[in-house]
């Protein structure tokens, strides 16, 4: 057996067995996301389910650790994940309990891409423009590797406001990076995609619609930080510029929701951190979708943006810029249609 299939059965069967367990503790512990004004769950419901995403993964890489024999710098690099990964999620369980201030978890989640990045030398030093010549950032690729990794993190923070939706988007993400890897023979990058695409996929079970549980802050910081540092990896093994393009593309529905966001408070007069319902997903429900029906449409354009990036890998330098910017067009002319750059009046009020 592949290890990277060994490594997705062992993450979502875990996901599948812990995931109760983890509803009980918070229940027992009053780890409850309350329905408010801006959310659109009626019922208190346990928030802390990522913690069940993060058991299966570890215990994906545990097993691989333990059975496969790698060499000492994907050992490096994978204890680095797992370290970083674990800050993560313990600053997401004290947000989940007691709601940090934005700028507390902020700068929690940069000392853990420092740790990730200072720590165990995990950054990317140069990279290639679409026409092969090689671009070194020096200086710049610590806080760039940074930048990148916080970034990622709070994206896919920022899209997890429906039943299923952060985790069914992380697992197309992962499935979509896995795939590209594969045809790159990445084999590290493919086993820890398929990791995390398992311990996600096995949560889901629980979190589609009506969601037994959500992943809150835990789950939604953690996939966006794994999903961030692996793509690092796998731009340090490939200097091809297709390497962070692909990441991007599999994330950007999440990325683009957040940009749009910024764009939208900024013009308001809002503040970036305050939180609204411009948001997709609610766009999606004001037009008078189901959840479900918004959720499964979310999932659709992340999966036709995942195609678009593995097709990159297929293409001339020319025809990914061609692709790329075809993308770009779909998606603001999109946006601009449902009015997602603009407070609506309840965003406004909230």
């Amino acid at each position: 057996m592949p290890d990277y299939m060994l490594a997705f059965i062992i993450a979502a069967g875990m996901a599948l067995l812990v995931t109760p367990g983890v509803i009980w503790l918070a229940k027992k512990t009053g780890a409850l996301d309350k329905p408010d004004a801006r959310k659109v769950h009626k019922n208190p419901i346990p928030r802390i389910g990522g913690l069940g995403i993060y058991l299966a993964f570890m215990a994906a890489m545990a097993a691989v650790l333990l059975m496969v024999e790698v060499d000492a710098e994907v050992r490096q690099e994978i204890t680095g994940l797992m370290v970083g990964g674990s800050l993560i999620v313990a600053l997401g369980l004290v947000d989940d309990y007691t709601n940090l201030p934005a700028k507390v978890k902020l700068l929690g989640q940069i000392v853990a891409a420092c740790v990730l990045v200072l720590g165990f030398d995990v950054r990317i030093d140069f990279i290639t423009d679409p026409f092969g010549d090689y671009l070194f950032l020096e200086f710049l690729a610590v806080p760039a590797t940074i930048f990148w990794i916080v970034g990622l993190t709070n994206t896919v923070n920022l899209i997890d406001g429906l039943d299923g939706l952060a985790a069914g988007v992380s697992s197309i993400a992962a499935v979509t990076i896995f795939l590209v890897a594969l045809q790159q023979g990445f084999i590290l990058v493919a086993v820890l995609t398929a990791a995390l695409a398992g311990a996600a996929f096995g949560f889901l079970y629980y979190n589609f619609n009506p969601a037994r549980i959500f992943m809150g802050d835990t789950g939604s910081m953690f996939l966006g930080f794994m999903l961030a540092g692996i793509s690092v990896i796998g731009a340090v093994k490939s200097a091809a510029t297709i390497a962070l393009i692909v990441p991007i593309l599999a994330l950007g529905l999440p990325i683009m929701d957040t940009t749009f966001a910024i764009v939208r408070r900024y013009r308001g007069g809002v503040p970036i951190f305050k939180p609204d319902k411009g948001h997709l997903h609610h766009r999606l429900l004001d037009l008078g979708f189901t959840q479900r029906q918004a959720v499964l449409l979310m999932y659709v354009i992340s999966a036709l943006l995942g195609l678009s990036a593995v097709a990159l890998t297929e293409v001339s330098p020319q025809m990914s810029i061609a692709i790329v910017c075809g993308v770009i067009s779909v998606v603001l002319f999109g946006a601009k249609k449902i009015g997602i750059f603009h407070l609506n009046d309840s965003a406004q009020q909230h």
